[in-house]
Formats: C-alpha cells, sequence, structure tokens
C-alpha cells in the first residue's frame, strides 16, 4: 500500500469526530451507493470507499484485480451498534446474488462482509442467520477476514453528492456527478430489486 494512500485512509478516518471509534467494513457492489446509504443512517460518521479482500497490489478503479469494491464504515457505537449497521447491510443488497449486483456483474460487486476479529465475527454470522431465516433462503455473502483496505481517489469519494461536473458520462453530458450518480442508480435497478427481495425491510430502496 502506498504511503499516499496510507495517509488518505488515515486522514478520512482519524481527522473525523472521536466518537467514531468503531468500523463496519462491507462490499455491496458500487461502492458509491452503499457510501450513499450508509452516510444518510444517524451515528454514521464519514464513509470511505476503496476495495478490499483481493491480492491485487494497489488497486485503482478500472482496474481491481481480485479485489471487491468495499466501504469502509465508521460509526459511534452510544447511537448505533455494529449488529444493526449489519442488518441494514444485509437487507440494502441482493444478498442471493454470487455473481454481483444488479447491473454490475463481476468479482468486484460482489457482497461481502470484512471482520475485524471473533467479536465481529460472532456479530457478522448471527446477523447472516437472521437475514437467511427473514428470506428463508440461503444468503451466499461471504463473512470474510479484514485484510488490508485501499481507499479509491478522491474522485470517487462522496460521488453521490458532488457538485462537480462530468464533461462525457453514460448517463449525459456536463451534468453533475451527483446527478449521473442517481441515473446510474435508477438504471441499474438497485432499488427495484432491493425491493423486490427485502418487500417493506428495505431501508434504503425508497
Amino acid at each position: 500500500m502506498s504511503i499516499f494512500r496510507t495517509l488518505s485512509l488515515a486522514a478520512a478516518l482519524f481527522a473525523a469526530p472521536s466518537a467514531w471509534a468503531e468500523t463496519a467494513t462491507v462490499a455491496g457492489g458500487c461502492f458509491w451507493c452503499v457510501e450513499a446509504d450508509f452516510e444518510s443512517v444517524q451515528g454514521v460518521g464519514d464513509a470511505v470507499s476503496g476495495f478490499a479482500g483481493g491480492t491485487t497490489p494497489d488497486p485503482e478503479y478500472g482496474n481491481s484485480g481480485d479485489h471487491l469494491e468495499a466501504v469502509t464504515i465508521p460509526f459511534d457505537e452510544d447511537v448505533i451498534s455494529y449488529r444493526q449497521i449489519l442488518d441494514l447491510f444485509f437487507r440494502s443488497v441482493d444478498p442471493l446474488d454470487a455473481g454481483g449486483q444488479f447491473c454490475d456483474r463481476g468479482i468486484e460487486y460482489t457482497t461481502a462482509v470484512f471482520v475485524d476479529g471473533p467479536e465481529q465475527r460472532t456479530v457478522a454470522e448471527a446477523a447472516k442467520a437472521d437475514a437467511e431465516a427473514a428470506l428463508g433462503q440461503t444468503i451466499v455473502t461471504p463473512i470474510l477476514d479484514a485484510g488490508e483496505f485501499y481507499p479509491v481517489g478522491a474522485y470517487h469519494q462522496d460521488y453521490y453528492k458532488s457538485d462537480d461536473r462530468l464533461a462525457f458520462s453514460s448517463v449525459g453530458l456536463a451534468v453533475p456527478k451527483k446527478v449521473a450518480y442517481k441515473r446510474y442508480r435508477d438504471g441499474c435497478g438497485r432499488d427495484a430489486r432491493v425491493r423486490e427481495v427485502w418487500g417493506d425491510a428495505a431501508p434504503f430502496a425508497g
């Protein structure tokens, strides 16, 4: 991991208020969407998009190798628990899909929970079992030991709320990132599929 990436992650996580003492790291398809979902949750701080779970050195957007798009979510345990974060996570994705999420296919868009130690693993396994019971189907989202997390560059952080304009994109010309994000999310069918899987239990699908 480069010194630049290390310092970027440290700044993102440790410049925040000391209340954000705990973190959860998850992969739920497009990291723009996961970041947008969880930054709307009371008790959650500034989430960081990046890559995790693989062996490819220094992954980058568009060249992430065997890594998954992932998000590190800092939270205040006095407001929201790790278990509550994971309950929200499972109900914000399609945990039945092993090939990607929604219109995004491939390993980088698959789901996972990355746990830091046995305590988080116990909680994560319980949250997964509860989600399986709620659906009555087998969830394919793995619970994995956390390894190195690689934050993606600043261009992709807080994409969903950025007013920066894109000269060209697949969803229009000279549109702000936040508009392009909304068009992408709608066009990819994320919320429609989450509602199909989870119904009224979907916390972010609207």
